[in-house]
């Protein structure tokens, strides 16, 4: 009996690597998704925050520029604020338009103004809007208007919603497919385990004795696999990283940690879940009806 028990189990060990590598894999795509689904805001946020908008002022009185200046800065919506004279205005032109028209005119059109960059939350058609309109009533005779990209910022605006809520949806139904997927994958591993959990219960062993151990394994497991699935994650990481300089610039550790710790809690809860209910189920089974 005992010789049966460990061929058994030697028969056994080649699924606990299967079962290892098919959970790392499930787990890396749920960690793909769940990274970009972190990164998805943002970035977003980043364009946002990236757009310059600008109050041409009619006004060259510097009181009257440092207090408008002020006034914007300590509103909850400013993220920076510069003040931007006509050499300035100018060589940004000429930055924009890879050009220089001081060729062909002789002065300087282009009036001054004070630029600042809204935070992400405010960079929305509406909320534009109504700082324009405050702006405007308060200092209305001393800026002429308010300008920004407003096909861009509703395109933006419209684009993240949409893709949001996409991305919402297809991070749920990818959450119940990985779940299933490791449940399965673990089921099948203890599938090879049916005859060791029936002997070991034919020659009296406790449910608590049978089952502790392989919980022990399933804890074991679902830890290396989610090790290997962070470590290709972090390689995948870096490599896109390299790719696009900028994702490093909105790199946030404390996201990454919580996606990774999400990864581990899933691999080791539903690895034990499903190994602990295949061990019960097996146990409650009749002999004849494990073949």
């Amino acid at each position: 009996m005992a010789d049966s028990a460990k061929s058994s189990l030697r028969r056994s060990k080649p699924s606990y690597i299967y079962s290892i590598v098919g959970v790392a894999l499930v787990l890396l795509i749920m960690g793909v998704m769940g990274w970009v689904f972190l990164n998805f805001g943002k970035v977003g946020n980043s364009f946002k925050e990236d757009i310059r908008i600008s109050a041409y002022l009619r006004t060259q009185n510097k009181d009257t520029i440092t207090q408008i200046k002020q006034f914007i800065t300590a509103q909850p919506y400013a993220r920076s604020v510069e003040y931007v004279d006509k050499e300035k205005a100018k060589s940004l032109w000429n930055k924009d338009n890879n050009e220089d028209w001081s060729k062909i005119l002789d002065y300087n059109p282009l009036p001054e103004s004070i630029d600042f960059y809204a935070k992400a939350e405010y960079v929305n058609p509406d909320s534009l809007k109504k700082i324009s309109m405050v702006l405007l009533s308060v200092y209305g005779n001393q800026i002429t208007d308010l300008q920004y990209p407003q096909v861009l910022v509703s395109s933006i605006s419209e684009k993240t919603r949409i893709f949001g809520l996409a991305f919402i949806i297809v991070s749920v139904v990818l959450c119940v497919i990985v779940i299933f997927s490791i449940d399965n994958t673990i089921r099948l591993a203890m599938f090879s385990n049916r005859f060791l959990i029936k002997t070991m219960q034919m020659v009296g062993a406790t449910r608590n004795f049978i089952a502790r151990p392989m919980d022990v394994r399933a804890i074991i497991n679902g830890l290396i696999s989610a090790g290997i699935a962070i470590a290709i994650l972090l390689g995948l990481i870096t490599w896109i990283e390299s790719l696009v300089p900028q994702l490093k610039i909105i790199r946030d550790m404390e996201l990454n940690l919580i996606l990774f710790g999400g990864m581990i809690l899933l691999g080791v809860g539903i690895s034990v879940f499903s190994t602990h209910r295949s061990v019960i189920k097996y146990l409650k089974m009749k002999l004849d009806d494990l073949y």
